[in-house]
């Protein structure tokens, strides 16, 4: 498993390393306040974890992941079940949170999507 954190879009390289675990999906965790990404996690809660340990809040930390074939976007993530930011699904229910988390997501993958 290779989880990687960053402020920047991930290279090729990166990318190949990233989707090693599922082939044609990369889990991600998004500090969408911060704009920091941690691609690669078995489980969304281990990239939560290390943004967390990096000083992230949780209210600005959620997950989803990209279908590589299908080049889908999603916000699906049980560290997204947060009644007290409410957000009571795993998707991710604020419009405005979710255009951020897609936004930001072209913008780490965009060598792919």
């Amino acid at each position: 498993m290779m989880i990687i954190i960053k402020k920047l879009a991930y290279t090729k390289g990166e990318v190949q390393k990233l989707k090693e675990l599922f082939d044609i999906y990369i889990k991600t965790v998004i500090d969408i306040e911060k704009k920091v990404c941690c691609a690669g996690c078995d489980r969304h809660f281990e990239c939560e974890e290390l943004l967390l340990k990096q000083g992230s809040k949780q209210k600005n930390i959620w997950g989803g992941g990209i279908d590589l074939e299908t080049k889908t976007i999603d916000m699906n993530s049980m560290v997204n079940i947060r009644p007290r930011d409410d957000n009571r699904s795993n998707e991710i229910q604020n419009p405005e949170k979710r255009k951020t988390y897609e936004e930001l997501t072209k913008y780490y993958f965009q060598e792919i999507l």
